[in-house]
């Protein structure tokens, strides 16, 4: 089994690097991603739970995530967290993912968290000028989340910019390869999948 780590800033372009790999290893790979990983914030207002900062590392379970890690490389099952966006709560539901020849996991902090690095085998961080970060992430946030421009940008200004300088950009100097122009870069993505593919064939 190999385990892959896939950082980056928020809008960075990991989902685009992601979906290259998938689309290429189609049934051979197994995509966990940071973001049904949130710590649950159930017994908070709704007010409060729209205000939390969803960039800093203690807002990650990383005790579950590691463990669930740990155990799909021993080849088990596990019942991975499902996060609602919209009400900022883990559901009560839960999604079971088996174990594949390739397993992705997927996130702005995975690099911030020393145990769950060293479960990795390669570590690549996805790099991107800010300006296209902050537009990636205001479309997907309109789409996806529901979320206003105007909530999205004081959320930029309040945590996601001093968070990355902070904790996801530091994080980079543990990557074992740094794809520049985020998802735009086509030459790394298929030096990546090739690079996957020989493992593989191994």
């Amino acid at each position: 089994m190999l385990v892959i780590g896939i950082a980056g800033g928020s809008g960075s372009g990991k989902t685009t690097v992601v979906k290259a790999i998938t689309d290429s290893l189609k049934e051979k790979v197994t995509v966990i991603p940071q973001d049904s990983y949130y710590k649950d914030s159930s017994h908070l207002p709704l007010e409060e739970r729209l205000l939390q900062n969803f960039d800093h590392p203690n807002s990650i379970d990383f005790d579950l995530l590691c463990k669930q890690i740990e155990a799909i490389k021993k080849g088990e099952t596990i019942q991975q967290p499902i996060y609602s966006f919209i009400t900022c709560t883990r559901q009560a539901e839960t999604l079971k993912v088996d174990p594949t020849e390739v397993i992705i996991i997927e996130g702005i902090l995975i690099f911030t968290d020393k145990r769950l690095r060293n479960l990795m085998d390669i570590k690549i961080f996805v790099d991107a000028d800010a300006d296209d970060r902050i537009m990636r992430r205001i479309k997907r946030d309109t789409i996806e989340r529901g979320k206003s421009v105007d909530f999205i940008m004081q959320c930029y200004t309040d945590t996601v910019k001093p968070m990355y300088l902070q904790f996801v950009e530091p994080s980079k100097r543990y990557a074992d390869v740094i794809v520049p122009q985020g998802g735009h870069n086509k030459v790394a993505i298929d030096i990546l999948k090739a690079s996957i593919e020989r493992y593989l064939n191994k």
